[in-house]
């Protein structure tokens, strides 16, 4: 009698279906997002707002900074120039750190280096002593590179694949919050005075305000900052951490050669360059802009660099919205930068006009535009660069808006001292016009877009002739 196959071939599929059920028992059970992982957030969320509240520290009360260590408003300058200067020096050394070392060695450079730099700054408080201020600022700036490269990879290596993009965008926030409130508090604590101690006072002030509000973070992150959860919060970190694969000092600089081989990836770099060192050049002399058109309101220019700062995260979300709703990652862009633009020569006038009603509102619409260029700006990056490292073109695409943004700032210093502010923004409006027609001439390849696309595809196919219901 001939064996009964297809008895064999049930018995045998039975054991490879419960096989494979095991399996994917097993898996499920090492996959957990742990509670600790919002302790983690909030870590990283209070030192990268006190980082970026340095950057503008200085820059939002530069006459009281000048009158105070009698330097030039250029010098002023400096303190927020340097974050931008230094950062195309180390943005390789950070991003091969990252990669090679991980979260845990990221994240205690980034804090401690922090800590490090804002402490250098309480001794700097002496009329005389404005290069230890410089000093601690550039400290302070180094130890930025690597912040700003961390929060998608607190997000991926930490949280649910449904919560990867809110954790992203609460660390993103956490730097622009820290920005906001650089505009406001410094006028607030040191105020003006003919007498240099009372300004020295409130330097002094707030110099250990911040000093200290890092002494407990940096400790949260000595003893509470591991390089990834117990077990991994996905499926996708499970299987990373299953076929994770040596670190290739080769291949890391492979990838950055291949970025700059992509010619709409090049030119949409110099575009969105141009775009966010305007950005920063305006933000570092907002206060300096105003004080010449309204008197003794530095606490406006304050409040109104916070607006601006604000204003653009919400613009940020509704853009957001806007993309993924739309997927006109070109075209949305384009209409960003050109909304850009025009809001720039609105500010303009606004201070010509000497309307400070005008003025509040033109910051805002500055910032929505401005400011929320800099994710749309990503994810139209992205879908050119598809399907290379996030962290890699994400650090290129900053090391040319730092470079920029430093020889616009210092540009636009001197412009303000030599012709005033009216034809110092008149310079900043042109050249992001100039970015909008670069932006035209970007080539619309949406890699990522095709890749999904394909993908779906290629399921649709292999479902063809099932019984099984393929719901999209």
């Amino acid at each position: 009698m001939a064996p009964d196959v297809s008895k064999g071939s049930k018995g045998e599929n039975n054991d490879v279906d419960h096989t494979l059920l095991q399996k994917k028992s097993e898996t499920h059970l090492q996959i957990k997002a742990f509670k600790r992982r919002w302790i983690i957030l909030i870590i990283f969320f209070i030192y990268a707002a006190i980082n970026s509240f340095q950057w503008i520290e200085y820059s939002s009360m530069t006459h009281l900074v000048v009158k105070y260590y009698k330097v030039s408003t250029l010098a002023v300058d400096w303190t927020s120039i340097v974050y931008m200067a230094l950062y195309p020096f180390f943005v390789i050394p950070a991003s091969y750190i990252i990669d090679k070392k991980g979260l845990r060695t990221a994240g205690l450079i980034g804090c401690i280096g922090t800590a490090i730099g804002t402490g250098i700054k309480v001794f700097s408080v002496r009329s005389d002593l404005f290069l230890v201020v410089l000093v601690g600022q550039a400290i302070v700036s180094m130890s930025q590179v690597t912040i700003i490269c961390l929060p998608p990879k607190i997000a991926a290596i930490w949280f649910k694949p449904n919560e990867v993009s809110t954790a992203c965008s609460l660390g993103v926030i956490g730097t622009q919050l820290g920005c906001a409130i650089g505009y406001i508090l410094p006028p607030s604590i040191v105020k003006d005075s003919d007498n240099l101690e009372d300004i020295g006072a409130g330097l002094y002030l707030l110099c250990w305000i911040l000093a200290g509000s890092m002494i407990p973070v940096t400790i949260a992150v000595l003893f509470y900052f591991p390089a990834e959860p117990p077990l991994p919060p996905s499926n996708a970190q499970a299987n990373l951490r299953q076929n994770k694969e040596e670190f290739s000092t080769k291949a890391f600089f492979l990838s950055i050669k291949k970025l700059f081989q992509n010619k709409p990836f090049v030119i949409h770099m110099v575009a969105y360059g141009i775009n966010i060192a305007v950005f920063s050049a305006v933000g570092t002399l907002l206060s300096q802009f105003v004080l010449q058109y309204f008197e003794g309101a530095s606490e406006d220019a304050g409040r109104m660099g916070f607006i601006m700062v604000i204003a653009g995260a919400l613009g940020s979300i509704v853009f957001g919205i806007l993309l993924d709703k739309t997927h006109k990652y070109k075209e949305i862009t384009f209409l960003n930068y050109l909304g850009s633009a025009i809001s720039v020569f609105m500010l303009m006038y606004a201070l010509e006009w000497k309307s400070m009603l005008l003025t509040y509102l033109s910051c805002a619409i500055v910032g929505v535009f401005t400011n929320a260029y800099m994710p749309v700006g990503f994810e139209f990056a992205m879908e050119l660069t598809f399907p290379s490292e996030e962290s890699t073109t994400t650090g290129i695409l900053m090391a040319m808006t730092q470079v920029l943004g430093a020889l616009f700032a210092i540009g636009v210093g001197y412009l303000n001292l030599w012709i005033g502010c009216y034809w110092s923004l008149f310079s900043q409006g042109v050249l992001l016009f100039l970015g909008t027609v670069i932006t035209g001439y970007v080539p619309n390849k949406l890699l990522r877009q095709e890749a999904f696309k394909q993908n779906l595809i290629e399921r649709k196919v292999s479902h063809l002739g099932s019984r099984l219901v393929f719901i999209e």
